[in-house]
């Protein structure tokens, strides 16, 4: 394990996550239909290699490798426009601004995902377990989630930035690739 990658998960499980600054609600959601057809969520079987072209060399170190990228280093995590958050490397539409939030840990982060484009599963890395998720399409790393997370839902769904695509309310979503 490298220096980074503790030193950002110690962050995203404690001291900074813990005494969130205040809450920077994103606006109302406008001219995305986040619906997906329920045969475009199947699993892609694609070679990670696939999508190294695609994404770029650090967005495929985080999403096929399961890296973190440094705090405070995405320009997504102070991003409050309306619109929508893709996945960087297959664009399914995985977070709406409406959920998005400040929570002083220096990644984007939402209090709630686009229900059925999401897959979790344990991490150990750290020794204590976490909760990893992964875009449901492309399998790509996105990030953890915790439970010290706002209200309604009380959740902190902490992403990688390179990880998530941002695409404003007044452009059209990109085609799903893969």
């Amino acid at each position: 394990m490298d220096r980074r990658r503790f030193v950002g998960g110690l962050l995203a499980t404690g001291g900074l996550a813990m005494l969130p600054s205040a809450m920077l609600m994103a606006g109302q959601r406008k001219g995305h239909s986040l619906s997906v057809p329920a045969a475009e969520l199947e699993r892609l079987q694609r070679d990670p290699e696939f999508w190294r072209d695609l994404v770029g060399e650090d967005a495929w170190r985080i999403l096929f490798q399961e890296r973190t990228e440094p705090a405070f280093s995405s320009p997504l995590d102070a991003q409050y426009a309306d619109g929508t958050y893709v996945c960087a490397a297959c664009h399914l539409p995985l977070f709406s601004s409406d959920t998005k939030y400040d929570s002083g840990t220096g990644w984007p982060s939402f209090y709630d995902v686009i229900d059925g484009h999401i897959d979790t599963k344990p991490d150990f890395l750290l020794i204590f377990r976490r909760t990893e998720y992964h875009c449901i399409r492309c399998g790509g790393h996105q990030g953890h989630v915790f439970e010290d997370g706002p209200e309604p839902t009380g959740k902190r769904w902490c992403n990688n930035g390179l990880a998530l695509r941002f695409v404003s309310a007044e452009k059209p979503l990109p085609a799903l690739r893969g």
